[in-house]
């Protein structure tokens, strides 16, 4: 991973979090943590609106979130123009979200993926290009006008 990557969770995606910090921190000298940086209770929405900004304002190309499901933070990231988040529960569904669907952001469940698989789906995400093509066409009909 040579490119920047924002990471951010809440108190429910911490531990994960945590865990995924120190496994990808060895591979990339570009990570950077927005937070939380405890268990203590916060709501998601506020790590989901910073990331997504970021990735709007071009701070970064790629950025993952994680809740206790990372059902909510998938809904809020969305709600940003040009972001496209997506929430991943295999390394198939992340290379796919990526390949076909240019996701930028990779939404992950703390309390429903182990660390093993949780690293396995961030490998895909952020290896997997767009794939551009016919797929262009289809990410522009995403955004409404």
């Amino acid at each position: 991973m040579s490119q920047p990557i924002l990471i951010a969770s809440d108190h429910a995606g911490f531990s994960l979090k945590q865990q995924l910090l120190r496994a990808l921190d060895a591979q990339s000298p570009t990570l950077h943590d927005l937070g939380t940086h405890s268990e203590d209770s916060v709501d998601y929405t506020t790590y989901a609106h910073l990331l997504a900004d970021k990735i709007s304002a071009n701070e970064a190309p790629l950025g993952i979130l994680i809740c206790g499901t990372g059902i909510g933070m998938s809904m809020a990231a969305n709600r940003h123009k040009n972001i496209r988040a997506a929430l991943c529960q295999c390394p198939y569904s992340a290379q796919m979200a990526r390949a076909h669907n240019d996701a930028n952001v990779l939404c992950l469940g703390g309390r429903v993926i182990a660390c093993g698989l949780a690293l396995e789906i961030v490998q895909a995400f952020v290896h997997t290009p767009f794939q551009g093509g016919r797929h262009e066409r289809r990410i522009q009909q995403i955004e409404l006008p």
